[in-house]
């Protein structure tokens, strides 16, 4: 199964978030989706903007370009404080992270 087919309807928008206080700075989803997450000076990661802002707003998401979702997803699993959350933005259903079902 793919990571889209895993995801729900292809093409179903999606956000991701960064809870910050698991956050433990390794850098992965950076490594992963540098497009997407980036650490700040704080040592934490954040999501950026589609305009490559950084958000540092608690909860903060940002959507998930279709090209980068598998990249997305990996970082989600591999994140070691488990932090990362990609849900549905239709519905806010986690599909991917700790709470994902």
């Amino acid at each position: 199964m793919t990571v889209q087919q895993e995801a729900g309807a292809e093409g179903e928008a999606l956000e991701v978030w960064i809870d910050q206080d698991l956050c433990t700075g390794d850098g992965i989803c950076a490594q992963y989706a540098p497009e997407v997450f980036e650490l700040d000076i704080d040592g934490l990661a954040y999501v950026k903007s589609p305009e490559d802002e950084l958000l540092q707003a608690p909860g903060a998401a940002t959507p998930v370009p279709l090209p980068l979702l598998t990249d997305v997803v990996d970082s989600a699993k591999e994140c070691p404080g488990d932090c990362i959350h990609v849900r549905r933005v239709s519905d806010r259903v986690e599909v991917f992270g700790p709470d994902a079902e």
